[in-house]
Parts: C-alpha cells; structure tokens; sequence
C-alpha cells in the first residue's frame, strides 16, 4: 500500500487499514504504547493496550497521561471513521476525568470511542477507559475541528 493509497480513504477505510494491515515496524503511539485496534465501526472505535511498568507515574499506578493518550486516540479516530476520503481532522479540547488508578503490571486497559455529533466544521464524541474486570479508569469528551480543502 502507498501513500497515494492511503490518501484516497475515506476515514472508515484508513482506520480498517490500521486495524489489519498497518504495519506495526512504523513508528507511531500506537507502536510506543502497543495499541491494538479491537473494533473499528463508523463512529466508534475500541484500542487495547497492556500496562507495563514503564507506564508508571511517581507513585507506581499507570500515568494519566496514558489514559489521556488512549481516549484522545479512540475519540479522534471515531471521528475520523466519518470523514470521506482528503478530509482530516484534530483534536481542538479534550477533557478527561480520572477516576481510579490502573495496576502497571501487564493488566489490559480497554478504551471505546463514540462520536456523539459529526459536522461540517467540528465533530464531539465520548469516550472510557475499562480495566480487565470491567472497572471505569477514565472518560472523556472532546471537540475536533474538521479539516478541508478551501
């Protein structure tokens, strides 16, 4: 696949691509963090990743930025998902409330995006992070600004 390719996706398809065929040697957060692609639908996308103790903030549960990181990366590719093909998008507000500390050692934090609203100019959607017993780490809401051509 060239780049050529991946321009002329729709958002749906790039994320598809990402989900089966991405290659996981390109250097990207996914790759830093070891996000897997669990579901990829118009408007909603599951990411996985397993804690490890390099995750670890001072006080030895998981940096909140990781769940930051995964909500921003479930709710922004949610909305991707429903933009065409040479239409982008980023992220314009992101608020996060914390709720309980994740385990670093190799526990599975799963993270659902949901698009709650898809315009011409900006798209908003919802987001959670869940431990492996089904436990609320985080959830989220952002605003993304829509970018077209002219």
């Amino acid at each position: 696949m060239t780049s050529t390719d991946l321009a002329a996706m729709s958002g749906l398809e790039l994320m598809r691509w990402v989900q089966t065929e991405s290659p996981a040697e390109l250097p990207s957060i996914r790759r830093l963090l070891g996000m897997r692609f669990d579901e990829v639908e118009h408007g909603r996308i599951v990411i996985s990743l397993d804690t490890r103790p390099d995750f670890a903030n001072p006080l030895g549960t998981v940096h909140g930025g990781i769940a930051a990181t995964l909500l921003d990366s479930v709710m922004g590719c949610a909305v991707h998902t429903t933009l065409p093909a040479g239409v982008g998008y980023t992220t314009l507000e992101l608020k996060v409330n914390y709720i309980r500390s994740a385990r670093t050692d190799g526990q599975t934090l799963t993270a659902t995006g949901t698009v709650i609203h898809a315009g011409r100019r900006t798209a908003t959607a919802e987001g959670q992070v869940l431990d492996e017993r089904g436990k609320l780490i985080a959830h989220a809401t952002t605003t993304c600004i829509i970018l077209r051509d002219g």
